[in-house]
């Protein structure tokens, strides 16, 4: 049986994490932002399956031996940082030659994209390591307990950050028919990976 008085708990706990911007978060934004509402659904739903292998993997046992190699997940917060300076890079050259109503991305990207955010996303990797670990509490079947977490977090990220995209997709919408106005908001789209690049590899240098 899955033990359900750790939920309340652990739901705080997902906000908690949820709440301060990471690379999902900016890339939702930047998302809704360069290609509207349509390329934000594609983009969560990559970011919804990221997060599943990551819950899948961490029920399988693998978070033992990714948590005895510090060094590798160094490595794939490097690597996440380095992805989203040539997001930024992608994005400017959209911008440069942006088309009314066209990103330049198209549907399968956004998918893609999505998924490896949050593969290299070092708040995500934290949390299936570290925290959701901590809520297994009485259950007779630690497995399922876990699935059953993974699975109410990958939901909320969903739907949080998916709003995200959507409320930024509105912003797309309402400025779509303006050349100028769509190259802009690709500028800051790619200004917001940069930022995001920064702080990552900013506290890998401090840590």
């Amino acid at each position: 049986m899955v033990d359900v008085t750790v939920l309340p708990g652990y739901v705080a706990v997902i906000l908690l994490f949820l709440g301060p911007p990471g690379p999902d978060m900016a890339y939702m934004l930047a998302v809704g932002l360069e290609g509207g509402r349509r390329a934000a659904v594609k983009a969560i739903l990559g970011i919804g399956t990221g997060m599943s292998i990551y819950a899948a993997a961490v029920v399988a046992g693998m978070g033992q031996v990714a948590r005895s190699h510090p060094l590798v997940l160094d490595a794939v917060r490097i690597l996440g940082a380095a992805y989203l300076l040539w997001l930024a890079f992608a994005t400017m050259r959209h911008a440069r030659r942006a088309i009314s109503g066209h990103s330049g991305v198209t549907a399968g990207r956004w998918y893609l994209r999505g998924v490896f955010v949050c593969l290299t996303n070092p708040k995500i990797i934290l949390f299936f390591l570290a925290v959701l670990p901590q809520f297994i509490g009485d259950a007779e079947n630690p497995g399922v307990q876990m699935a059953v977490l993974g699975a109410i977090d990958v939901v909320m990220e969903v739907v949080l950050y998916g709003a995200v995209g959507m409320l930024a997709g509105f912003f797309h919408a309402r400025l779509v028919d303006s050349t100028k106005a769509t190259a802009v908001l690709n500028y800051i789209a790619s200004t917001v990976y940069v930022l995001l690049a920064g702080t990552i590899f900013g506290e890998i240098l401090l840590a």
